[in-house]
């Protein structure tokens, strides 16, 4: 908690803000909007930071993607909060949320290089974050979020100019 903001748990009421959020990030290709069942589907995954008035001013999820990885998706920001520490405190929760669940490895994709190595994620050199086993099991995914993981070619047009990010916990 700072002194103008506070991160809780997402509620069914905030996928209307969580869409707003997005939705310019969308416009830009920097975030790939969703439909929003698939907001309520994954509701539980999300933190929001919420302005000392009660205002949405930022979200984030943290997605399991296998025993010892998970992913931060859908972090953003308000326009007018931008700068403000909002991404930041929304990475240092959705970490502290991964640690708890015993994940030992955060990825990324993300055009916020910068933004995240100040946050210990490290450029992923290659595609060996998990071994071909497990890499095997995650083809079997139906999520958007594991296939850009993988670097599948069905996604490569929403993935362009991303760059691919891990940090150890």
């Amino acid at each position: 908690m700072t002194s103008t903001f506070s991160i809780r748990p997402a509620r069914t009421g905030d996928v209307a803000a969580i869409k707003r959020l997005v939705a310019p990030l969308a416009e830009q290709r920097i975030l790939m909007a969703k439909e929003t069942v698939a907001y309520y589907e994954s509701l539980q995954e999300f933190r929001i930071a919420e302005s000392s008035d009660g205002e949405v001013i930022g979200c984030g999820a943290l997605h399991v993607m296998w025993e010892d990885l998970a992913e931060v998706r859908t972090l953003a920001a308000d326009d007018n909060w931008r700068g403000k520490g909002v991404g930041h405190v929304l990475v240092q929760q959705l970490l502290e949320d991964a640690r708890a669940l015993g994940v030992a490895r955060v990825f990324c994709l993300t055009f916020e290089v910068d933004f995240f190595k100040r946050h210990g994620f490290e450029v992923m050199a290659d595609q060996t974050a998990v071994d071909p086993q497990v890499y095997s099991e995650l083809l079997r995914s139906h999520d958007e979020g594991v296939a850009e993981f993988l670097d599948l070619a069905r996604v490569k047009p929403n993935t362009l100019g991303n760059t691919r990010m891990i940090r150890v916990l």
